[in-house]
């Protein structure tokens, strides 16, 4: 019970962080992305500040072995960019430069009723479904003795 709270109250302050900085607004993220017309740098203040407040909580969270709820803590540990990460980044860029909507601002674009966010949000999860399986696919026992 106490990790859905605590699951609860961050979504909500994440996403009126996100409300508040704009993040949510499409024509915003279009602005700050046009690099070459009407530049809006506010959205990079917005990151900056989000960077300046993860990196301690980062840092603290490595040095520990439990999450606040008492669960076991795991943080990846790779940081080799490889293919999959280039692909996935492009991808992500060139949907949030088309839509300026990214994940988090869908999410919460989803509960103001956004028809738009909404499709970008089944869009998303459709996507999500086919990475899976696709990648159980190729990772399954048959896929890699066809490989060897």
């Amino acid at each position: 019970m106490s990790r859905n709270l605590i699951a609860l109250a961050a979504g909500l302050i994440f996403g009126l962080g996100l409300c508040l900085s704009g993040m949510c607004d499409p024509s915003k993220v279009h602005g700050f992305l046009d690099l070459a017309g009407a530049w809006d740098p506010s959205l990079a203040f917005v990151m900056g500040g989000a960077i300046t407040v993860a990196a301690p909580a980062f840092a603290f969270a490595r040095k520990r072995c439990v999450a606040a709820t008492g669960e076991p803590l795991s943080l990846p540990k790779r940081r080799d960019i490889d293919a999959p990460l280039l692909l996935g980044a492009a991808i992500f860029g060139i949907g949030w430069g088309l839509g300026g909507i990214c994940p988090g601002p869908g999410i919460v674009d989803v509960g103001f009723l956004s028809s738009g966010a909404a499709i970008f949000v089944a869009a998303m999860a459709l996507g999500a479904l086919i990475y899976c399986a696709l990648d159980l696919r190729l990772r399954s026992p048959r896929a890699l003795t066809q490989d060897a």
